[in-house]
């Protein structure tokens, strides 16, 4: 963990409004910039209910899919032509393609152009963020995946650019979520959290924050899939995922989410899922370099981390309906070792992890998750 002394940079977009019936501020938002082509980049779900965002009837890429690829972008970037706005409405795959429209569009560059840390343009046009699940915490970073179809790999961009200039966090849009989504992207949200608060940069001012979001999740999760329409719980999961996004960003996540990527390139596991099937088994191995923090996270998930750490967090994840076992999810066990050989390869998040796994130890966490 870094001292507090320790430099430490926090970007933030221009402007952040959450809460119930936040979303009627765009509108008005949209007329006070004097942006007059506004883009929506959204999955079908959302791009069937655009009226919700109360402007009118805008110009929408629709086809976000999950785990967006390099197709899915330069789709959106060319439908998005001519606009001066873009907006990011879904979950995280809508608001990372969105990131990198924003900066591509009328730009002339490919991905690979502008991949990796700081190489990004200046943006030529507005962008707007607003989450419609609690999870990714998207909404809030400067970074942006995309998956390499022919490498079934993610592709990493980070920019200050692909900051937001609006977040809007309307819980309410999330009351439609489902138990199933709700529960695992729930999980990310604080596994994105947890794994900040255990990295090896973790920091003090970051770690206020992953600790609240844990605790929101603790107390709020199983409230929301309980009953979708509570909205102080679902008020409590968006800020939840709102302190995972701030986590990510001077800090971001280890090796959960590196073990977790190639069950979504791969297999097409929704990234909800797929990290709330890897959190229990990360949270088991990095115990012993953590015990403290350890400790600070399984009390505000309700266990003793005195006893089975991983069956703690395991049955947590399975009192809120989720199937933790890798093969209930189409995941084929021969592909398992494929599959550590590649998470094995995400240095970027494994470099960070409280303690240095081998392939061989990756592939023993699959095993145990199968």
């Amino acid at each position: 963990m870094l001292a507090l002394t320790h430099e430490i940079e926090m970007l933030r977009p221009a402007t952040l409004r959450f809460g119930a019936g936040t979303l009627e501020c765009l509108a008005e938002w949209i007329a006070a910039q004097g942006h007059r082509r506004p883009f929506v980049i959204a999955d079908p779900v959302n791009a069937a209910r655009l009226d919700r965002l109360g402007i009118g009837t805008p110009a929408c890429f629709g086809t976000v899919v999950p785990e967006p690829d390099i197709d899915n972008l330069e789709a959106a970037v060319r439908a998005a032509e001519g606009s001066d706005l873009i907006i990011g409405f879904g979950g995280g795959s809508a608001m990372d393609l969105a990131k990198l429209v924003a900066v591509m569009v009328g730009q002339g560059r490919p991905l690979s152009d502008i991949s990796g840390p700081h190489r990004a343009p200046p943006r030529a046009v507005g962008l707007v963020q607003i989450p419609t699940t609690a999870g990714t915490g998207s909404e809030v970073g400067t970074r942006a995946l995309i998956t390499d179809p022919e490498t079934r790999s993610k592709i990493a961009t980070e920019s200050r650019h692909m900051l937001a200039d609006l977040v809007v966090i309307d819980p309410e849009l999330t009351h439609s979520v489902p138990p199933f989504v709700t529960a695992a992207t729930g999980v990310d949200a604080m596994a994105h959290c947890v794994e900040a608060f255990t990295s090896k940069r973790a920091h003090p001012i970051i770690d206020a924050y992953a600790m609240q979001g844990i605790e929101l999740v603790g107390r709020y999760l199983q409230r929301a899939v309980d009953d979708g329409t509570d909205a102080e719980a679902r008020a409590g999961l968006s800020l939840a995922a709102f302190y995972g996004g701030i986590c990510l960003g001077p800090v971001n996540t280890t090796a959960g989410h590196a073990v977790a990527y190639p069950l979504g390139t791969r297999h097409k596991l929704a990234h909800g899922i797929a990290n709330a099937l890897i959190f229990p088994h990360v949270l088991a191995v990095n115990a012993a370099a953590t015990p403290e923090k350890t400790a600070r996270i399984c009390t505000a998930l309700g266990f003793d981390s005195t006893g089975d750490v991983l069956g703690g967090a395991r049955a947590f994840c399975e009192s809120l309906g989720l199937d933790m076992h890798l093969r209930a999810y189409d995941v084929p066990e021969d592909d398992l070792p494929v599959m550590a050989q590649e998470a094995h390869g995400i240095r970027r998040l494994l470099d960070w992890n409280p303690v240095d796994l081998s392939v061989d130890d990756i592939t023993r966490l699959y095993r145990a998750a199968y």
